[in-house]
C-alpha cells in the first residue's frame, strides 16, 4: 500500500488570516471566534478568524494526504481550531522549541518539518515560508515536497486547495 503524503497545516495565516483582523469586517466566509489557548488565559480572548468550509476542503484531500497540524498551537489546534472546521483530532508536530534563529536564514519550523516528514513526501502550508526554506528542504529532504506560502491577509483560497490536489495527484 502506498504511503500518503503529509499535509502539514499551519493555523495562523492559512486558516486564520490574522492580518485581516484589523479590518472592520471579517473576510467573506470567515467567522470571528474568541479563544483562550495556553498562554492566553487572562485579558481579552484571542480573536481568531475561521472559515468552516476549509474543513470540508481539507477533508476532501484525505484520499491523498494525511493531515497534520504544523502550528504553534500544537495539540491545542485539536481543541480550539479543528472543531470549528469539522476536523477530527489530527496528529501534530511537537516543536521542541518555538521560534528563534536558525543561522541558515530559514524559518525556525523548517528543519523540524523535514525531521517530522522523515523522508515522506509532504506539502506544507504556512504564511512564513520563503525561498530560503524551499532551498533548504530541496537539499535536506530526500522526498517530494511542496512548500506553499499563504497570504496572512486572505488565508487559504480556492487556488491553494487546487494546487494541493494537483501536487498530490502527481505523486
Amino acid at each position: 500500500m502506498e504511503t500518503k503524503a503529509l499535509l502539514l497545516i499551519d493555523v495562523d495565516g492559512p486558516l486564520n488570516p490574522y492580518m485581516a483582523l484589523s479590518r472592520r469586517r471579517s473576510p467573506q466566509g470567515y467567522r470571528r471566534h474568541r479563544m483562550r489557548p495556553t498562554g492566553w488565559e487572562t485579558g481579552q480572548a484571542l480573536p481568531v478568524l475561521l472559515n468552516a468550509e476549509h474543513g470540508d476542503e481539507l477533508l476532501a484531500l484525505t484520499d491523498r494526504y494525511e493531515l497534520v497540524w504544523a502550528t504553534t498551537w500544537k495539540n491545542e489546534a485539536n481543541e480550539w481550531i479543528g472543531p470549528h472546521l469539522g476536523l477530527p483530532p489530527l496528529p501534530f508536530v511537537d516543536w521542541p522549541v518555538v521560534g528563534g534563529s536558525t543561522g541558515e536564514g530559514t524559518l525556525w519550523k523548517t528543519r523540524h518539518v523535514v525531521a517530522y516528514a522523515a523522508g515522506r513526501p509532504f506539502a506544507w502550508i504556512d504564511d512564513e515560508i520563503r525561498e530560503r526554506d524551499r532551498e533548504w528542504v530541496a537539499v535536506h529532504h530526500p522526498g517530494r515536497a511542496l512548500l506553499r506560502q499563504i497570504d496572512p491577509l486572505v488565508g487559504l483560497e480556492r487556488h491553494d486547495f487546487d494546487a494541493l490536489a494537483r501536487w498530490a495527484a502527481e505523486n
